[in-house]
């Protein structure tokens, strides 16, 4: 079934689409030629199409900053679903030459998934415990790793770029990758106040509750189930790179879904790479269809009478 005239980028998606491939056979990010590129960092005042460091007002004499990005459409008497994004942890390298600073401008699933288009995007910081300055491993200081500073920035950032940027409430999805896949569930569904901003979840890479080693306070799975519990209705698109074949990462996540009896919305899904890279989204493949597939019906729910 192999069609000799195909170009690399039709085979990579040929690949992705009709063979169970195992990780080490799965296409390398770089074998699909990029269809977006994330704009560059800005100073200034935030614009239509453009990407700014920015700061709370109630931070400024902190080194504290978000990264905030309004639509190539964005109008100020409209008002726009907002992408809210936590990074991985860094600074981080992989055999297959992935890596992430562990910054916060180094994001990319917000503006992936939206082509820059018809969302707000905000890329939050994890803080230290003093809440003056960004972290790039976890939240908060080792070896303690509490997350209650973070939590404060989140919960004051998301109503007030909302506010001012005329961003809709009830349309806020909560994405993050590798670390901010955790931060997810983790931060995301932390306390009943934070659980209360998100209409969706994506967690790109690792899923609250699988793995009971990381080094933060409450990973064991009584407490992830606590935080899970604050899901109720609302659904989860949770994705991983490698496949989904039995003891993959993602059959990991599904399998322990399964085991916790919580009946949430989850939809899986492989990235078809092999690659822990969230510049995936920048990349057509089958999973960002079928991931921006999945967004369009969750804003379609909130719309809908």
């Amino acid at each position: 079934m192999y069609c000799h005239s195909m170009g690399p980028m039709s085979l990579a998606l040929f690949l992705l689409i009709t063979c169970p491939l195992q990780a080490e056979e799965l296409p390398h990010i770089r074998s699909v030629k990029p269809d977006l590129v994330v704009p560059s960092l800005e100073t200034g005042a935030p614009a239509p199409g453009k990407r700014v460091k920015q700061v709370l007002p109630s931070y400024r004499k902190t080194a504290v900053y978000h990264v905030l990005y309004l639509p190539k459409d964005w109008h100020p008497d409209k008002r726009y679903p907002v992408i809210v994004e936590y990074a991985g942890n860094g600074p981080y390298k992989s055999r297959h030459g992935d890596t992430s600073s562990g910054h916060v401008e180094g994001s990319k699933l917000g503006y992936g998934i939206t082509a820059g288009e018809g969302f707000i995007w905000l890329c939050l910081p994890y803080l230290n415990e003093a809440g003056n300055k960004n972290v790039t491993r976890w939240w908060g200081n080792a070896p303690t790793f509490k997350p209650d500073a973070t939590l404060a920035y989140c919960q004051q950032a998301v109503p007030w770029v909302c506010q001012e940027y005329g961003g809709d409430e009830k349309a806020v999805i909560l994405v993050g990758f590798s670390r901010g896949a955790i931060a997810c569930n983790y931060l995301g569904l932390h306390n009943d106040e934070v659980a209360k901003l998100w209409r969706a979840f994506v967690p790109y890479s690792h899923y609250d509750g699988v793995r009971e080693g990381w080094p933060y306070p409450g990973v064991k799975r009584p407490e992830a189930l606590v935080r899970l519990k604050r899901l109720g209705d609302r659904p989860q698109f949770i994705c991983h790179e490698q496949g989904s074949e039995p003891g993959s990462p993602l059959a990991a996540a599904r399998k322990y879904l399964e085991t916790t009896g919580v009946k949430g919305k989850f939809t899986y899904q492989s990235t078809g790479f092999r690659n822990h890279n969230d510049a995936w989204v920048l990349r057509p493949s089958p999973a960002r269809n079928a991931l921006r597939k999945w967004l369009a019906e969750v804003l379609e729910s909130v719309t809908s009478p």
